[in-house]
């Protein structure tokens, strides 16, 4: 439940929310709110629908919503342990030429003896 009420807290700093101002669009007391946003409290079906909708969401949009900010941290983290694989992989072929070229330098040692 924390990382819900994450995310709900931030949907209402996106917003320029107060915790007051979303409590009492959905009608509970401000420790209540608090409460939600800190995942001390379970958020039963017609809550979450009822936040889902103050945010102009879905459930499934609610629950699955991502920080933009985070994303792009993400997608750069991605990018960059893609470009590491990518530097492994020609370090892996690079070395896989020279296991050959030994091989080869071995194969033709042999057939001069």
């Amino acid at each position: 439940m924390k990382f819900l009420g994450k995310k709900i807290r931030l949907l209402r700093h996106q917003k320029g929310w107060s915790q007051e101002d979303v409590a009492r669009q959905l009608d509970i007391s401000i420790p209540a709110f608090s409460k939600i946003e800190t995942g001390i409290t379970d958020i039963n079906i017609s809550r979450l629908e009822q936040i889902s909708a103050l945010f102009n969401l879905s459930v499934v949009q609610l629950l699955t919503y991502n920080d933009p900010e985070q994303e792009i941290k993400n997608a750069s983290d991605l990018e960059l342990v893609t470009k590491k694989l990518q530097d492994r992989d020609s370090e892996i072929i690079e070395l896989q030429k020279k296991v050959i070229e030994l091989y080869e330098e071995i194969r033709n040692v042999k057939s001069f003896v």
